[in-house]
């Protein structure tokens, strides 16, 4: 085993693993409120603002090479509509514990697609790593007494099973663009792509929605999902696949329990099980191995 120094862009997806551990809740405190696809469309229509801003602030765009154009145009459905639309619809139909704990399979996903579909192959210790950090998230939110796997919320967690699986293909077919696009301008094109569909396919939902109704919380769920959940984080996310690949990457998702867990305790006081102790421990020492493979 190699060591590996610590590279400022994991310090960027620790800080998403922070945004990811609110936006369970964020969005869960949102959807009474706001209907699934009234949601998405608002968020993503911030997203999509964000992302085009900054795309012509910053001027990285470079010509669509030939051939890519409808490859990036299934990618952008593959990483924004079909995984929000997995994730939103289960998330509204099981509890957050159980998505977090589901969630938890994308490095598991990345490291399987990555292993058969791209160069990035897993070797010993980066299997042993995934699988330790995979066990870890386990046992921190099997003491969480709202983890509930029975019949009523098996099409939620099967769903959000599907957005893991979904996304750990995206982040894979990601690495393949990242060579000749900027992540910027590739989140960029990707968010429109397929969180525009999104949009267009919500206006039903927006034209239905009472907005007289909607508290100011949900509109403070919509602004930080939009932006900080999807925009400035899947920038992040892109520019971490390119730098450090693509399992290195996923690991950081398993650090969202983790902070979660840290959140409960210094926040509010929570006291911890020791399964939870001990999956944090391995939930951190997965993704050191898996760095050092």
């Amino acid at each position: 085993m190699t060591s590996r120094k610590f590279d400022p862009v994991e310090g960027l997806l620790l800080l998403v693993a922070l945004i990811w551990a609110l936006n369970f809740s964020v969005v869960k405190l949102s959807l009474p409120y706001l209907d699934p696809m009234a949601f998405n469309a608002l968020r993503f229509a911030v997203a999509i603002v964000l992302m085009v801003g900054l795309s012509v602030r910053e001027g990285v765009w470079v010509p669509i090479r030939k051939g890519h154009g409808w490859r990036l145009f299934f990618l952008g459905l593959l990483g924004n509509t079909a995984y929000q639309l997995f994730f939103i619809f289960g998330l509204a139909r099981t509890n957050s514990a159980n998505a977090s704990v589901i969630l938890g399979t994308i490095p598991v996903w990345v490291a399987l697609f990555a292993h058969l579909l791209s160069s990035e192959k897993l070797n010993r210790t980066r299997l042993t790593g995934v699988l330790v950090t995979t066990t870890g998230v386990a046992l921190i939110l099997a003491g969480s007494a709202n983890v509930e796997f029975d019949t009523g919320n098996l099409w939620g967690d099967l769903l959000v099973l599907g957005s893991a699986a979904v996304f750990g293909l995206y982040t894979v077919r990601s690495k393949n663009y990242l060579n000749h696009y900027a992540p910027l301008q590739l989140t960029t094109m990707s968010m429109v792509c397929g969180g525009g569909t999104l949009l267009v396919a919500g206006l039903p939902a927006l034209a239905r929605l009472d907005w007289s109704a909607v508290p100011w919380a949900a509109w403070v769920g919509v602004l930080f999902s939009g932006l900080l959940s999807i925009g400035i984080s899947y920038i992040i996310w892109n520019h971490a696949i390119r730098k450090v690949g693509a399992v290195r990457t996923a690991l950081f998702q398993n650090a969202v329990p983790v902070i979660a867990v840290a959140i409960g305790v210094v926040v509010l006081g929570e006291t911890l099980l020791w399964n939870q102790w001990l999956g944090s421990a391995l939930a951190i020492l997965g993704i050191v191995v898996t760095r050092r493979g």
